[in-house]
């Protein structure tokens, strides 16, 4: 509370005033800012999850020939309209790769005679009628029995009896009920399927079997041990790439020494690029640090791409790329903070950001198809001058908008990011946003939302191991089930330390993609595994 009195003079009661004006100021722009921050979080709760730019707004893109202009493309010779319609066979090409299981329905051999003039009939066709059958999981019990066999006159007559035993295959859980089969499913269930331990728990229970979720936990860490040996093949070969992706997201474990039970944790994502088979390698630590991809990046050489987190900052012989689409998103959400009679007029500093990325990602999306060279050459002559005159906006709009405005930050992000936000010009296999990242840690979101946190931070590294085998057999086109249960077979039963064998066991690699790569959509064939039954 400002004091005043009759001594005070014309000169002080003029700067109380101008004190008070400028606090004014401040607080109707942090009022403001609030304001913004909430009408973000209702957006985002409750408004259109889709970023796309409507379709409106589309031809008011400035220097929109010279921007999109392609002298190469050849001209079409005049605009078709075309409908999507289902076309005959889709049903057939649905079912192609599923086994058939044929049941016939035929006239017993005394019934096969003409009513009329009592001949033999002959077979003229058949009415054919298809329909799915689905086989719900089992359970059931495997006893394995290995024979040893003595000799009888050895053990009457010599001081020593051999004996012989028959060969078996090294169990990957020796003395549990655990089978490589079962600890698939369970894992599948949980970490592609989201289905968390004590839902698997109550669904066994309906099929007779009473396995509890700490059972199936002490399982999925006991495969996570083994997982841990094809994990640390993957990370060896994705540090030899030079391009990579980035990105880190929350994780709560309860029991973790010295942290309260609320502290969050964070469960790193790391993954190559478009070049080369896919990795995607995930990793548990309990803080945001910088120092942990440092090192785990220990030895890594080239281009990062990432978002604008610091921690990223500072890593030797690394080019960081950053993220336009999260450059693009604040000018979205700047948008979406306007009143409606400005929201819709595309004519606001908000609207011309927006259009700058917008004519970038349609650049991209043009170069999808082409090869990196090309790519290079193609963003040179399109994407070059629209970055140069997007900087020269950006430094204009520095200096007139707000900092604590929705515009302001946007347009500050992209100023304190812009070296790594042009850093997909630097090389055709880059790319102008970590969305491949993005789309990656997605399936752990995703599942965090069923079971909410991890116990123990040894089954948070567990889960860390096991997400990042699932996904990158995901990435390569695997079925994840088969596989899980085929390096549950074939690891206990090769040398751990023969690091090609390993490789022969990568997602990856010939056998491997020969034995579980889903098949691609094909044209209906006859099966040869199909059963047939007759029934009369």
């Amino acid at each position: 509370m400002v004091q005043l009195d009759d001594k005070t003079t014309n000169a002080e009661l003029r700067q109380t005033v101008i004190s008070l004006a400028h606090e004014l100021q401040q607080i109707k722009a942090e009022n403001q800012w609030l304001k913004d921050q909430v009408g973000l979080a209702i957006n985002r709760a409750y408004g259109a999850s889709s970023q796309k730019t409507p379709v409106g707004q589309e031809p008011l893109l400035f220097n929109e020939a010279e921007a999109c202009a392609a002298p190469e493309a050849p001209e079409p010779a005049k605009e078709t309209i075309t409908y999507t319609r289902r076309k005959p066979g889709q049903r057939d090409q649905l079912v192609a790769d599923l086994f058939v299981e044929e049941i016939v329905y035929d006239l017993p051999e005394n019934e096969q005679v003409c009513p009329q003039c009592s001949g033999c009939l002959h077979e003229m066709g058949a009415d054919v009628r298809e329909e799915i059958k689905f086989v719900p999981a089992t359970v059931t019990l495997v006893r394995h029995r290995r024979i040893k066999y003595a000799c009888r006159n050895c053990q009457i007559n010599e001081i020593t009896t051999p004996i012989l035993t028959a060969p078996m295959p090294r169990p990957a859980f020796p003395k549990s009920l655990a089978s490589p089969s079962a600890v698939s499913y369970i894992m599948y269930r949980k970490f592609v399927e989201g289905l968390p331990l004590y839902r698997q728990e109550q669904g066994l229970q309906r099929q007779g079997l009473n396995l509890s979720r700490q059972t199936m936990a002490n399982w999925m860490i006991a495969g996570a041990v083994w997982l841990e040996t094809i994990y640390l093949r993957m990370k060896y070969h994705l540090l030899k790439r030079d391009i990579l992706h980035a990105d880190e997201t929350t994780l709560t474990v309860l029991k973790e020494e010295g942290r309260a039970a609320q502290t969050k944790s964070y469960m790193w994502l790391y993954r190559s690029g478009r070049d080369g088979p896919a990795i995607v390698l995930y990793e548990y630590q309990p803080t945001r640090a910088g120092m942990h991809p440092h090192a785990f990046l220990n030895g890594f050489h080239g281009f990062l791409h990432v978002d604008g987190y610091v921690g990223y900052e500072g890593l030797s012989d690394v080019v960081l790329c950053g993220c336009l689409a999260h450059a693009r998103r604040k000018f979205k959400d700047a948008i979406d903070l306007l009143p409606k009679a400005l929201r819709n007029t595309c004519n606001t500093p908000a609207h011309e950001g927006l259009r700058f990325c917008n004519t970038l990602f349609r650049n991209e999306r043009d170069l999808r198809d082409v090869t990196p060279e090309e790519r290079f050459a193609g963003r040179n002559l399109r994407s070059r001058p629209m970055v140069d005159k997007f900087r020269a906006w950006l430094d204009e709009m520095s200096v007139s908008a707000l900092p604590k405005s929705p515009i302001g930050e946007a347009v500050t992000y992209c100023v304190n990011q812009w070296p790594k936000l042009i850093g997909f010009l630097l090389d055709g296999r880059l790319e102008v946003d970590n969305n491949r990242a993005e789309r990656a840690i997605r399936p752990f979101v995703v599942g965090r939302k069923n079971w909410l946190f991890a116990n123990t931070p040894r089954g948070a590294r567990s889960s860390a191991t096991i997400y990042s085998v699932v996904e990158t057999a995901k990435e390569s086109g695997l079925n994840p089930l088969p596989y899980l249960t085929y390096l549950f077979e074939q690891l206990p039963n090769i040398d751990l330390k023969d690091e090609a064998a390993v490789d022969l066991l990568l997602p990856w690699s010939e056998p491997v993609q020969a034995k579980f790569r889903v098949p691609a959509k094909s044209s209906p064939t006859s099966n040869p595994n199909s059963t047939r039954r007759r029934k009369r």
